[in-house]
C-alpha cells in the first residue's frame, strides 16, 4: 500500500473495504479503572450494520464507540494501545492535561506501525467528560469509528447535581455511498472545503437509538460531538433539559435550556427530567429540519427518590464565580495574540474565450455573474461554470453592459450599482431584489453555522491542492505551521480568534488547543460570556470574533488546530512550545 506521505503518485490506492472474515462491532463496555490500573486498547477492523448496508469500519477493542473509561479524578492509569488497523496510528486523549509525551500526536511520539504498540500514561487532573481518537489521518479514522469517551469522576461529591443515572452518547455521522463508506484517498484528504458530512447519523454508534426512562427520572446525558464536521444542536421534545457542564467540568451557573450547540469535539453535560409519560425524542434541530437522535419511552413507573426539586434548583458554582473575578482585568486588556481563520480557494482557470466566463456560488445556485466576485448571501468566492452556461440578464452595469448578474451587485470595473435590465422587466427585477434581501439574512438565521453540505459535488473535489485553510498570526503574518509561539508555565494568554468574512469560503471553525492548559471564553463579538466553563474547544462562527484566556499549565510542544477533521488534515494547525 502506498506511503501516507507520497504525494507524488498519481495512482490512488484506496483503503480496504472488504468485510470478509471480520467480527461484528459490539456495543461499548463501561470499563471502571482505579489509580495504577492498566488497560489494553486494540485498533482493528470490524463490520457494522448501518440500515441496509454492512460496512467495514475500525474499532477500539471491538466496539463503536470504543470502551468508555471511567476513572477517578487525580488518578493515573496505563493504556497499552495495539495497532492492528489500516495505517500507522496514534491515540490522542482529547481535553486531558497530561504529560506532553503521551498527547498522541506525530510530534510527541513515533507513530505506532501496523502490528506495533505504545503505552500511554494518562493523568486526570480535571473532572468531566473527555474522549480519545486518532491524530494521524483523523478524517479517515474518526469516520471509520475510532472514538471513545473518558468519564472522570469528580473528587468532590457535589460537583454535579443529583441524578438517577448517567448515559454517555457520542453524536456522529457517516457518509455512505452504494452500500459502502464513501471512499477515501490513501494519500490525501478530500471534502476539504466543508468537511465530510455524513448521510446517516450515528448516536452512541447506532443509526436508530431506543432508550427508556422512568416517570420523574433525572438522567444525566454526557454528549460528545465526534463527527468530522457536523455541528449538532441538541434538544429534547417532551421533557425538561438543564445544562450543567461543558468540555471540562461544571458550568458557572446551571440553566434550563431549549437546546445546546456542540461543534466537533465539544462536550455538553445536560440533565433531563422526564416528567410526562409517553414518547420523548432527543433531537438535532437545524434551521432547515429536525432529526431524531433517540426515541425515549417514559414508562409509568416512578423513579425513586424524587429529585424534581433538586432539578429545578439552579445552582451557582463558586469556583467559576471566583474565576469570573480573576478574569475581569483581561476583558478590557488588548489580546496577547490574534489569530484569523481564512480560506484560500483555487479551483483552476476556466477554459473559455476571454470575457465569456460565467461564475456562480456553489451554495446558492441562483447567484450568477459574469465576473469572479463574492456571493452576496454567504460571502463565498464564485466559481466558474461549465462552458456554454448562459450569462445572467437580470441586472447590468450602465457603463459596462457586458457586466451582468442575477442581483444588484456593484460593477467590478467602475463600482456602479448594477441596474435592472429591460429584458426581464421591472417586476422580475423587483422580485430578484426582494429575494436577495431575504437571502441576505440567511447566514444570520443559520447562526453563522454550515449545518449541511450545500455543495456536495464541489466539496468532494476539494483537496489540500485546491483549497487551503489558514490560521494566520495577525502580528507576524505567519500561517499554519509557520506560527511560532513560546510560553511559560503559569502564563495567562489572551488570544483573539477572528473568523474572517473576507475569505474565499467563510464558515465556522471549532478551534481546539491541546493539553498545554485549558481556557475560558471571555467574550464573543465584544459581549461578555454569560456562563463560564473550562474549555479546550471553542466554536467560532462565520464572521465572529471570540476572545479566550488560556491558562498555561503544562510544559512541552502542543498543537492547536481546527477540529473539522478535513481542515486539520489539510494544514489548518500549528504548534507552540511551553517552557517549564
Amino acid at each position: 500500500m502506498q506511503d501516507h506521505h507520497s504525494h507524488g503518485h498519481t495512482r490512488t490506492v484506496e483503503f480496504p473495504t472488504s468485510i470478509e472474515g471480520l467480527p461484528e462491532a459490539e456495543r461499548p463496555e463501561l470499563i471502571e479503572l482505579s489509580d495504577g490500573d492498566e488497560f489494553e486498547l486494540r485498533i482493528a477492523p470490524v463490520t457494522k450494520e448501518i440500515g441496509d448496508a454492512t460496512v467495514r469500519m475500525l474499532a477500539y477493542s471491538g466496539s463503536i464507540p470504543g470502551p468508555t473509561l471511567k476513572v477517578p479524578q487525580g488518578s493515573e492509569i496505563l493504556i497499552n494501545a495495539l495497532n492492528e488497523g489500516d495505517l500507522e496510528a496514534t491515540v490522542h486523549w482529547h481535553g486531558l492535561r497530561l504529560e506532553n509525551i503521551y498527547d498522541g500526536t506525530h510530534q510527541t511520539q513515533t507513530p505506532i506501525p501496523v502490528g506495533g504498540s505504545f503505552t500511554y500514561r494518562l493523568r486526570f487532573p480535571d473532572p468531566g467528560l473527555y474522549w480519545y481518537h486518532p491524530h494521524i489521518r483523523q478524517d479517515y479514522g474518526q469516520e471509520m469509528g475510532l472514538y471513545g469517551n473518558i468519564l472522570v469522576v469528580p473528587a468532590e461529591a457535589d460537583h454535579w447535581p443529583p441524578a438517577h443515572r448517567e448515559v454517555l452518547l457520542t453524536l456522529d455521522d457517516i457518509l455512505l455511498e452504494d452500500g459502502k463508506v464513501a471512499p477515501f484517498s490513501h494519500h490525501e484528504t478530500n471534502y476539504v472545503a466543508m468537511g465530510r458530512f455524513g448521510t446517516t447519523l450515528l448516536v452512541a454508534g447506532e443509526p436508530e437509538l431506543v432508550l427508556n426512562a422512568k416517570l420523574g427520572e433525572v438522567v444525566r446525558f454526557y454528549l460528545t460531538d465526534t463527527a468530522n464536521t457536523r455541528v449538532f444542536n441538541v434538544g429534547v421534545n417532551g421533557a425538561k433539559m438543564k445544562l450543567v457542564g461543558g468540555d471540562s467540568g461544571h458550568m458557572e451557573r446551571e440553566e434550563l435550556v431549549e437546546d445546546v450547540i456542540l461543534a466537533p469535539s465539544e462536550r455538553a453535560v445536560v440533565d433531563v427530567l422526564f416528567d410526562t409519560p409517553g414518547s420523548v425524542t432527543l433531537e438535532h434541530r437545524t434551521p432547515e429540519r429536525t432529526y431524531a437522535l433517540a426515541d425515549i419511552t417514559v414508562v409509568d413507573e416512578r423513579a425513586e427518590p424524587d429529585l424534581t426539586d433538586q432539578f429545578e434548583a439552579l445552582r451557582v458554582n463558586e469556583d467559576l464565580s471566583a474565576e469570573r473575578e480573576r478574569i475581569a482585568p483581561h476583558l478590557v486588556a488588548d489580546p496577547d495574540k490574534t489569530l484569523a481563520f481564512v480560506a484560500d480557494m483555487d479551483m483552476g482557470e476556466p477554459e473559455t474565450e476571454a470575457g465569456t466566463a460565467v461564475y456562480a456560488c456553489p451554495m446558492h445556485a441562483e447567484i450568477v455573474a459574469t465576473w469572479e466576485g463574492k456571493c452576496p448571501i454567504c460571502g463565498m468566492k464564485l466559481v466558474v461554470e461549465p462552458t456554454g452556461t448562459a450569462s445572467p440578464t437580470a441586472f447590468a452595469c450602465p457603463m459596462h453592459p457586458e457586466i451582468t448578474a442575477t442581483w444588484a451587485g456593484t460593477c467590478p470595473k467602475c463600482g456602479m450599482t448594477l441596474r435592472p435590465t429591460k429584458a426581464d422587466g421591472g417586476e422580475m427585477a423587483e422580485h430578484e431584489g426582494h429575494d436577495h434581501h431575504g437571502a441576505e439574512h440567511a447566514h444570520d438565521v443559520a447562526g453563522g453555522i454550515e449545518w449541511e453540505d450545500d455543495m456536495v459535488e464541489m466539496n468532494r473535489m476539494t483537496t489540500p491542492d485546491n483549497m487551503r485553510w489558514l490560521i494566520v498570526d495577525r502580528e507576524t503574518g505567519a500561517e499554519n505551521k509557520a506560527i511560532d509561539w513560546r510560553f511559560r508555565v503559569g502564563d495567562q494568554i489572551k488570544i483573539r480568534l477572528i473568523n474572517e468574512m473576507e475569505s474565499d469560503h467563510p464558515m465556522h471553525h471549532p478551534f481546539h488547543i491541546h493539553g498545554a492548559g485549558r481556557f475560558l471564553v471571555l467574550s464573543r463579538n465584544g459581549a461578555v460570556e454569560p456562563n463560564l466553563v473550562w474549555k479546550d474547544t471553542v466554536l467560532v462562527r462565520t464572521g465572529e470574533t471570540v476572545d479566550i484566556l488560556l491558562d498555561v499549565s503544562n510544559p512541552g510542544l502542543w498543537m492547536a488546530h481546527c477540529h473539522i477533521a478535513e481542515h486539520h488534515e489539510s494544514g489548518m494547525m500549528f504548534s507552540f512550545y511551553v517552557d517549564a
